[in-house]
């Protein structure tokens, strides 16, 4: 009797065991209470930077309407007037809206050809950096004393791949994008998703680099994957079983540990009422 007794009650012990440990494969940041039990600094820098093949659109704003003719050889949408009269350029080589223009392209090198300025570095630089590298090469070149420049830039994506309900190319609408964003606009990961193996691709300086994620972990707040750049490619490794549990065999395994654990518990439920009234 004492036997049967063990068995039953191991047998209640790890069905315990395995719901624990199947709950820590799925739940999101485990370890957030502690780690964020006060305030934590952002280390990681979320900047996007300048590389080649990006497309950016340049807006120049200036007081003086006359001085942006200048660079007018490569116009089509206009000019347009400011909320003090200032008049604005906004350079680019097609017809259309700001938010479809096509911009001008980041070459081989890390230089953008303007009109009027030739090539401008920017390689490794921020938007608001190449404005003001742009500025500079304006005032140097005695052009405009007091240009205002904007840069956008337009075609920010990252690839979403794996196990996610929804795969695509998602576009990053601005420079502050975590993975967490990313993988929202794919409806989250799939029921299949290996939630502790999140690969990310990166170009970075021409050099392809890989980060490993743990969605189930807090760490991955402060992992420099954390916020995504342009171009990054992420793969959501699916469960390498998920085509035998979505077998017929595998159905038939899942009601049959069900019965199974009916059975055990209610076998220890009985033998402790025996020991009890002997």
């Amino acid at each position: 009797m004492k036997k049967l007794t063990f068995l039953a009650l191991t047998a209640v012990a790890v069905m315990c065991l395995s719901s624990c440990v199947s709950s820590k494969k799925i739940i999101y940041f485990q370890g957030a209470d502690s780690l964020f039990a006060q305030a934590q600094d952002i280390l990681q820098k979320y900047e996007m930077r300048l590389k080649p093949a990006d497309q950016v659109l340049i807006k120049v704003t200036c007081d003086n309407p006359e001085l942006l003719e200048i660079f007018c050889s490569d116009v089509t949408m206009g000019a347009g007037g400011g909320g003090r009269g200032n008049s604005s350029y906004y350079s680019n080589s097609a017809t259309g809206t700001m938010g479809s223009a096509y911009g001008y392209t980041v070459d081989n090198e890390g230089y953008l050809d303007l009109p009027a300025l030739g090539k401008v570095l920017v390689a490794n630089k921020t938007v608001d950096e190449t404005s003001k590298a742009i500025e500079q090469v304006i005032v140097a070149r005695n052009l405009i004393k007091e240009p205002d420049v904007t840069v956008r830039l337009l075609n920010a994506r990252v690839s979403v791949l794996g196990a996610v309900k929804s795969p695509k190319v998602v576009g990053l609408t601005s420079e502050r994008n975590t993975i967490l964003d990313v993988l929202s606009q794919c409806a989250d990961v799939s029921d299949q998703a290996l939630r502790q193996h999140v690969t990310l691709f990166r170009e970075n300086n021409g050099m392809r680099e890989m980060y490993k994620l743990d969605l189930t972990s807090a760490d991955i707040f402060s992992s420099p994957a954390f916020y995504v750049q342009q171009n990054d490619v992420v793969y959501v490794e699916p469960n390498k079983s998920q085509n035998v549990k979505s077998s017929a065999f595998s159905t038939f395994l899942g009601v049959g540990g069900s019965v199974i654990s009916a059975i055990a518990s209610l076998t220890a439920l009985i033998i402790s009422i025996v020991n009890l009234t002997k």
